[in-house]
């Protein structure tokens, strides 16, 4: 399958740029696989394509406020510090995107607040890339804790107005307990508290896997033969009660819902030989796009992404490559919202 395959022109008003006012009142537009028919719904419905015994599979990571603002020694230049991952707790090591990266080289140092925090730069991994030593004393959690205030809600560069105080709940899911991810797996905000108590009392299970999501998820693929793309590695855990929830769904021939493209890069990573749910914990750098066998859900629940992007091709291998771009053209024509505080769709 070639990158090109993925391109169409997508109204840059349709790029969400708040969420929902109700998390559950979204769009939901639904797929079905069997008979190629499209149905316009909102999100809360989604309860009524389910019954007892069901399973729906959540990714619980938990967003940290992975973007700092600091300045430069000595030219006070401001400069962007976007926080990807911790190399090592001891030493507090991480990997960061700068921005703007040409004024940054290693040796330089970064001040973050009122001196707060200060972090060395000691390494360059690509253009943006830099890996930093934080200079503080303290322990581990209070360490986090100066993170926690100085650090901004990581929306996604495409929303261009600034970070609002509700951002920090709404680009979070209800159920997010496992901090980790720099950005939010999205097809998860639109579930409610509310929806998942009705949810539980009409019978449906949530089997828990954790994904923490990277920006290598969004990264753009730069090949035009998609077997030559590289996923980035993302941290993933699969555990022994969510494998033999969905097993267990699985023998009884009930429904298995992947809520989300990271958690169907859980499960898919986690299958074992004989086509069940194995217990997984490690690194994923799953990359799946059409054709693909999936072997475990048989609906998925994801936002509506954009052109080119390994969200799109992920969604493209589970619905049908025809089927879901004339879905895509169905969403542009009915004006539902795309990317992270977009609409929904179902495929079943």
């Amino acid at each position: 399958m070639k990158l090109s395959k993925f391109k169409f022109d997508l109204p840059e008003e349709l790029l969400a740029e708040h969420p929902a006012e109700n998390r559950d009142e979204s769009r939901l537009m639904v797929v079905h696989r069997d008979t190629g028919e499209i149905e316009h719904r909102l999100f809360k419905d989604v309860i009524d394509y389910f019954d007892e015994g069901d399973v729906f599979i959540m990714n619980d990571t938990k967003v940290f406020p992975a973007r700092l603002y600091g300045n430069k020694e000595k030219t006070g230049a401001k400069i962007e510090v976007f926080l990807l991952r911790e190399l090592n707790r001891e030493s507090l090591l991480w990997d960061v995107l700068v921005d703007p990266a040409r004024k940054i080289r290693i040796g330089n140092k970064l001040y973050f607040g009122d001196d707060d925090l200060v972090a060395e730069v000691i390494d360059n991994t690509t253009s943006r890339g830099r890996t930093l030593r934080f200079l503080f004393d303290g322990s581990h959690e209070e360490f986090k804790a100066i993170v926690e205030r100085l650090g901004e809600t990581p929306l996604p560069k495409y929303i261009q107005r600034p970070v609002e105080p509700e951002d920090e709940e709404r680009y979070q899911t209800v159920y997010a307990k496992k901090e980790g991810a720099v950005a939010a797996p999205t097809a998860g905000m639109h579930f409610s508290k509310n929806l998942l108590k009705k949810m539980e009392i009409k019978g449906i299970d949530f089997a828990y896997v954790t994904l923490h999501v990277g920006l290598g998820t969004f990264r753009s693929v730069e090949v035009e033969d998609l077997t030559k793309h590289k996923m980035d590695s993302e941290e993933a855990e699969v555990t022994e009660e969510a494998a033999e929830i969905v097993n267990n769904a699985k023998r009884q021939k009930k429904k298995i819902v992947a809520v989300g493209t990271t958690s169907m890069r859980s499960i898919e990573t986690s299958v074992s030989t004989d086509g069940f749910m194995k217990a997984h914990k490690g690194w994923t750098n799953k990359f799946i796009f059409p054709p693909y066998d999936f072997s475990i859900a048989d609906a998925m629940i994801t936002n509506f992404h954009t052109p080119e992007s390994t969200l799109l091709m992920m969604t493209a291998a589970f619905g049908g490559y025809d089927l879901i771009m004339k879905a895509y053209k169905e969403a542009i024509k009915e004006k539902y919202r795309f990317y992270s505080y977009g609409d929904a769709m179902l495929i079943l």
